[in-house]
């Protein structure tokens, strides 16, 4: 055997076993995952066009229908995060000469028009649907003038907006889009499970959320569904999807949403998908409407509690704020990182800082699934009391 040609030793960090700390999560996530979750991640492997597999990746389909509202054939898991759901949507529904509209309410419009732009849409209309800055929704009657001005193909709006803590209203969104001959793309990473969203029901044509929030499951599978209007668009493309890896036919096949023989298009993450499976299933056992019922009670207690702190909550208008992520002002004269790194050192807990528009101004606490529990908003409250006593004011 050949030696002396190695010149790069093995690293000392990997000869040692693998330590992870216990954690509450309690930022805008990921968040804490049950044991059951954990167990499905850590099943055997199997081949990614095996029979059994197929089955989990039928019951996840059937597991977004439900947490989704709807019914449409094209529904799966993208094979990486919510921003590759984004990515997927963006891609396949416009191609050059098509026209976005944007309503900016945070940093997931910010990102969406960007990617817009690096698409290379022309045509593409970065705007601010009427909002004067973050903390604030857009309405039915901001955005009807931008869809008479700019006749965008597509309207992306976000419905729970994790940089701000606004939970965006949807309420006849889909109707206005229709009328003017727009489809209607909603990103519900931050809130699907926590807050009502009824994909048929709100005409919303593309929806897509993250795993690793309500649902508990590890970060890299991304809920998506497309309605058959936006299928329809995808297919009288001119041009194929610049991303092969996000073209939603291939996908679609895949996943068994065609009725054609599935082909092998890409090797899954297998362990993956069943964690996200046993995350629909926990959703499904629960039901909607009382996980919908538990996040709002759960944010309310936060709420009041923070206020009882002596806090300012960034999001004056109780209807409107998100309830799986709470965002609070950072107090006058304390540093936010002094906060969040003493919560982490003394208490083992996360929240994290403002994200995009609310860097510096905002802190934000996420209840989301099996995190969202009256204990935990105790728990929370009791460990920035903490802060607030110990950490030393700015001298200003």
């Amino acid at each position: 055997m050949a030696t002396g040609l190695l010149r790069v030793p093995p690293p000392q960090a990997l000869l040692r076993p693998l330590v992870v700390p216990e954690r509450l999560l309690l930022g805008p996530g990921p968040s804490n995952v049950p044991h059951r979750i954990q167990a499905a991640g850590g099943r055997q492997l199997l081949g990614h066009m095996h029979p059994e597999v197929l089955q989990v990746m039928d019951e996840i389909k059937a597991g977004i229908q439900y947490a989704f509202q709807t019914q449409n054939q094209l529904t799966l898991a993208i094979s990486g995060s919510g921003h590759c759901a984004m990515e997927a949507a963006l891609f396949n529904l416009l191609e050059c000469g098509d026209t976005i509209l944007v309503a900016i309410n945070g940093i997931w419009g910010q990102r969406a028009a960007d990617i817009a732009r690096r698409l290379g849409m022309l045509g593409t209309a970065r705007w601010m649907a009427g909002l004067r800055g973050p903390g604030l929704r857009a309405e039915c009657q901001n955005v009807s003038p931008g869809l008479v001005q700019h006749k965008p193909s597509v309207l992306f709006i976000t419905h729970g907006e994790s940089s701000t803590g606004v939970l965006q209203p949807l309420e006849g969104l889909g109707e206005l889009c229709h009328r003017h001959g727009c489809l209607l793309l909603v990103d519900a990473v931050a809130s699907l499970g926590g807050a009502p969203i009824l994909m048929d029901q709100q005409e919303i044509d593309v929806l897509y959320s993250g795993s690793q929030k309500v649902l508990n499951s590890p970060p890299g599978s991304a809920p998506i569904s497309f309605s058959e209007q936006a299928r329809e668009k995808v297919l009288r493309r001119k041009t194929k999807p610049p991303s092969f890896y996000l073209d939603i036919g291939w996908l679609g096949n895949y996943w068994g949403c065609d009725g054609e023989p599935r082909r092998y298009h890409h090797t899954a993450p297998i362990n993956n998908f069943f964690s996200l499976r046993e995350g629909l299933a926990m959703l499904a056992e629960i039901g909607l409407e009382s996980s919908w019922e538990r996040h709002r009670a759960n944010c309310a207690r936060l709420c009041q509690g923070l206020l009882n702190l002596g806090l300012e909550l960034f999001v004056k208008e109780e209807k409107v704020r998100l309830p799986t992520i709470t965002t609070v002002k950072v107090p006058e004269g304390y540093n936010w990182k002094d906060i969040t790194t003493f919560l982490m050192d003394n208490h083992a807990m996360e929240i994290s800082g403002g994200l995009g528009p609310t860097v510096g101004k905002v802190l934000r606490i996420g209840l989301m699934g099996c995190n969202s529990t009256s204990e935990n908003v105790n728990r929370v409250l009791g460990a920035l009391r903490d802060a607030l006593g110990s950490c030393h004011r700015s001298q200003l």
